[in-house]
């Protein structure tokens, strides 16, 4: 079967089914946090020249972006230009490539009203609050397993998470990513507009 690749580049990825950007938002002005945990296997089969995918550590699930979101739609972009962070290298191992880490801040993280070094140190602290299921660690083989099978696994290693906090997407019938819908202290919350890959089954390619 034909894989279909998203064709745009990563670091300036917009996840299908968002609704549309607010440029020149407010900082801190927003209602929740979208915490989007991209499925490194997918993406560097489409870009293994990419620095994520070149170094001696293979990744399984990366962070993408912490993203203020609106309760009602869309979400503010580029709110201020407050410099990011002194040290980004800090964070490459849950961000493993520095042009995304300044891509998330300038795009993203300059809406949450906070500084660059509280900003990534609460991503560091939402990725952290989520147990990644024990299947989905560093899988040695290709799994495949449908939208609601892998919630039940967050569900299962994440007792405090539901259904509704959770939304799968995918490539094709491959998996791109988890995104947890967060209130702005972390706690999980049903996401305002639900939206997951509608395949049957998805495909979780290895870790390699």
């Amino acid at each position: 079967m034909t894989r279909f690749f998203c064709c745009l580049v990563f670091t300036v990825l917009a996840f299908d089914g968002r609704a549309a950007a607010q440029q020149g938002g407010s900082p801190g002005q927003f209602d929740y946090y979208l915490l989007t945990l991209s499925w490194s296997p997918e993406y560097c089969h489409s870009n293994p020249t990419n620095s994520e995918c070149r170094g001696s550590r293979h990744f399984g699930f990366i962070v993408h972006g912490l993203w203020p979101e609106f309760q009602k739609g869309g979400y503010p972009e580029h709110c201020s230009n407050a410099p990011g962070l002194t040290n980004p290298s800090s964070f490459l191992d849950i961000m493993p490539d520095l042009s995304l880490i300044q891509h998330e801040w300038t795009t993203h993280g300059t809406c949450s009203g906070l500084s660059a070094q509280d900003y990534f140190n609460l991503i560091r602290q939402a990725f952290t609050s989520i147990h990644i299921p024990n299947q989905f660690k560093a899988p040695a083989m290709t799994q495949s397993v449908t939208p609601l099978q892998i919630k039940a696994a967050f569900e299962q290693s994440n007792p405090k998470l539901q259904d509704r906090d959770i939304m799968i997407q995918c490539s094709g019938t491959y998996l791109k990513a988890v995104e947890i819908c967060l209130t702005k202290s972390l706690s999980p919350m049903a996401c305002p507009a639900p939206r997951d890959c509608t395949a049957r089954t998805i495909r979780v390619p290895p870790v390699q």
